[in-house]
């Protein structure tokens, strides 16, 4: 798994690591300032730990173009989509962002995929002429929030790109940087890349323009209150794409890849077996992923769901989680137990914030 650059830079700032090797993020210490931040002002958060695939070579459009869900023939230069690899049959095996240089195609991918990715690549790979090489250099922040774009601006040099996964290259200093107009924590923010060696630097400029430095705790409070699934947690080989909420992650007129059948199957007839859903929790206490939602049903207590992410929320004053529910129970108000704890989850819609709606409370 790729390791954050700037992990140093937080110990020395005495922010709040998690556990596990490499650890990530978790919060500066003021969790309802990270989250108002990413709502009111500018967040930014350590996306560091992401990896960098290129794929290269008179062939590598056509071949990508054959097995991802995108239409990446389409793609003009400085343009680029969210995409996805599914299985033979449809399910989700890797999410990532995909870009479109001049002379080559690249994949940002989340933390701890893409080697993975990068090997499934190479499965699909014969005689094509194209080569598939993990790039060291990719060390990007994400920022969101309504100012965002003013202080980025004015540290490259350069107006962010407006349509949704475009990008442009700036400067910081002496260095070139990678500005994408991504979604960041479940809104449209930006992601700069300036490779590792300026990373802290960058971090540190971010900082003294007025971006409060963000970690997991209120990313992930800001993202589950619109209902935006996350990779590795939320997003698994387990799901259709479809069932994730990711319906901009495909195309169904592009021809055929790898899953499109199944997919197109879905969008044709619907009937999801298992959406995702977002889910209010009865206590503040976290919930783990992998909980079961169990429900009374014709007389018998029955499996009926899982949690995938939990939160604090902001919006509701406690406890919040995306989970999968299987069809006829997915109405909101439909309550559950949280696996065999004396907890409920009651589903809610979603989205839980909207707009300016969502605000921290004093005491959270």
């Amino acid at each position: 798994m790729n390791r954050s650059v700037l992990l140093p830079l937080h110990r020395s700032a005495g922010a709040r690591l998690g556990p596990g090797d490499p650890p990530g993020l978790l919060t500066y210490g003021d969790v309802p300032g990270e989250y108002r931040a990413g709502l009111e002002s500018c967040a930014v958060f350590d996306a560091s730990d992401r990896g960098l695939i290129e794929i290269s070579g008179k062939d590598a459009s056509g071949f990508l173009h054959r097995i991802l869900s995108s239409d990446v023939n389409s793609l003009a230069a400085g343009a680029g989509p969210r995409s996805l690899l599914l299985s033979s049959k449809g399910k989700v095996l890797f999410d990532f962002d995909l870009f479109r240089n001049t002379d080559a195609l690249w994949i940002s991918a989340p933390p701890g995929s893409a080697a993975g990715l990068a090997a499934a690549l190479e499965n699909y790979h014969f005689a094509e002429s194209l080569r598939i090489v993990s790039v060291e250099s990719h060390a990007p922040l994400a920022v969101c929030g309504p100012e965002a774009e003013r202080i980025v601006r004015a540290l490259v040099g350069v107006l962010p790109p407006e349509v949704e996964y475009a990008w442009a290259r700036g400067r910081f200093g002496e260095r070139d940087v990678v500005l994408a107009r991504v979604p960041v924590a479940g809104s449209m923010g930006l992601r700069l890349d300036a490779g590792p060696e300026a990373a802290a630097g960058l971090w540190n400029a971010l900082r003294e323009a007025g971006a409060t430095p963000a970690g997991r705790v209120a990313r992930d409070c800001l993202r589950i209150e619109v209902g935006a699934a996350l990779f590795g947690e939320d997003v698994d080989e387990n799901v259709y794409p479809q069932e994730a909420r990711l319906e901009s992650s495909f195309s169904l007129t592009k021809g055929c890849f790898v899953g499109q059948e199944v997919v197109a199957k879905i969008d044709t007839y619907g009937g999801l077996n298992k959406p995702l859903v977002a889910l209010r929790i009865s206590h503040d206490d976290p919930v783990p992923r992998g909980t079961r939602l169990l429900r009374e049903d014709e007389g018998q207590l029955r499996d009926l769901g899982v949690v995938t992410s939990w939160a604090y929320s902001f919006v509701l004053d406690g406890g919040v989680a995306l989970g999968y529910v299987k069809r006829r129970h997915q109405d909101p108000g439909t309550v559950f137990r949280l696996g065999e704890t004396t907890g409920e989850a009651t589903i809610v819609p979603l989205p839980i914030r909207t707009g300016a709606e969502a605000h921290t409370r004093s005491s959270a």
